[in-house]
């Protein structure tokens, strides 16, 4: 079942070109060499365009308004950091580490960007005013409380992902109010033709991602898990959300067949070790398919848990239909 450290973490994990528009934030993103090389996917989409604004209302409903375009951006969030990359924009302070993936800044050169103190669930305000925001981005269910304090010396933004539709959305919108239009018209056409490739040839494999830290581990489902939202459609993934109490235990995935297990493995305070290795310990682990035939992959948490946006996504893609043929 889900313990309930996972259960919390699940709540705030369920959030191209280079220019400079928004200097005040830092030097601007570089798309990734890995990226420049790789030959055009041939699969069409259509990206309806983009139109700069000053005020909005975004994918989920919340009004935003601002004078100007924002200068100075703060991420309390990973999918802020992944939209403001995807856009080439350097966040002013973050509170990920999702900027020294090599998809993305890098380490070297995520080392020059401010980390907000406090840790991702109680961020200190007087550190996020001290960077002099015109913008700043949370998780609406973990940072919404953080409004009050921030209201008359910056605008706050609560984003709230769920699937990967969420994310384009707020790709979308955050491009409008940056007027890095091209950018973000580009990223979606990027990661929608990705996306239509891995559904035109899906696997008939079974797939599972599961998260946590230790045996209490949970199950991610399409529902309200933005990376789980893309296997239906490129994979056989029977997994519904039984709301914020409701998991599966080891004998009905068992009963299942799961062919391949993606694994996100959570730090909690002194807790180390892989997820797969604990869950080890249980006798029942190892008669699972996936388990036997050595097909269990340990990824990223802060790519396919935190990362939600188009440019994680895209990873996300890469690895779990590289695992599924």
């Amino acid at each position: 079942m889900l313990g309930s450290p996972s259960r919390r973490v699940r709540s705030w994990l369920t959030a191209v070109a280079v220019g400079s528009l928004l200097a005040g934030c830092g030097s601007s993103a570089e798309e990734p060499a890995g990226d420049q090389a790789k030959p055009a996917a041939t699969t069409d989409v259509t990206v309806e365009p983009i139109k700069a604004s000053k005020e909005l209302t975004d994918t989920n409903g919340v009004k935003v308004s601002l004078k100007k375009q924002p200068e100075r951006i703060v991420c309390l969030f990973a999918l802020c950091d992944d939209i403001l990359t995807e856009l080439g924009i350097v966040p002013a302070a973050t509170n990920s580490t999702l900027l020294a993936h090599p998809d993305f800044l890098g380490e070297k050169k995520s080392k020059e960007v401010d980390v907000i103190p406090g840790g991702f669930i109680a961020p200190e305000v007087e550190a996020i005013l001290s960077h002099k925001p015109d913008l700043v981005i949370g998780l609406g269910d973990t940072h919404g409380k953080l409004a009050p304090a921030l209201k008359g010396a910056t605008t706050f933004w609560p984003m709230q992902p769920e699937t990967w539709e969420d994310s384009v959305g707020y790709l979308r919108d955050v491009a409008a109010l940056t007027g890095r239009t091209a950018e973000g018209e580009k990223a979606e056409r990027t990661f929608r033709t990705k996306l239509a490739a891995a559904e035109k040839t899906p696997s008939d494999k079974t797939a599972l991602v599961i998260y946590g830290s230790d045996e209490n581990f949970g199950v991610a489902t399409p529902e309200g898990d933005v990376a789980a939202s893309l296997f239906p459609k490129i994979a056989d993934y029977p997994w519904k959300s039984r709301g914020v109490e409701g998991s599966y235990s080891l004998e009905e995935i068992l009963a299942q067949g799961v062919d391949v297990l993606f694994v996100e493995t959570m730090s909690f305070g002194d807790a180390d070790g892989k997820l797969s290795e604990k869950l080890a310990e249980n006798p029942l682990w190892s008669k699972i398919p996936a388990v036997e035939k050595g097909d269990v992959h340990e990824v990223d948490p802060e790519v396919w848990a935190k990362g939600r946006g188009t440019r994680s996504l895209g990873i996300v893609l890469d690895e779990a239909t590289a695992a599924l043929r």
